[in-house]
């Protein structure tokens, strides 16, 4: 006869999946940050405006499934707008 597979054993590697892609998703978000903080610092309006919208996107993804708190998320994207404003509105100014 077979011998089943513990339970814990189904866990551990049902939770070994999920790290690894809960570790691609923040990895993704951290470069996708990156870039927006480089061409804000380099004053690419254009860039940065892309890079932006994508990280928000991103960010609001990762909260939704959980991998970032919803505060946490909130708490990004609200320094990354800071961050755009005070570099742009000062630029135009």
């Amino acid at each position: 006869m077979a011998v089943k597979k513990s339970s814990a054993e189904k866990r551990h590697k049902q939770s070994e999946v999920r790290r690894l892609k809960n570790k691609s998703v923040k990895s993704a978000v951290r470069t996708y940050a990156k870039k927006f903080v480089e061409a804000a610092h380099a004053k690419d309006e254009t860039v940065a405006s892309e890079q932006l919208k994508v990280l928000v996107k991103e960010l609001d993804s990762a909260a939704g499934k959980g991998i970032l708190t919803k505060n946490a998320a909130s708490r990004k994207k609200s320094r990354m707008m800071k961050l755009y404003n005070v570099t742009f509105d000062a630029a135009k100014n």
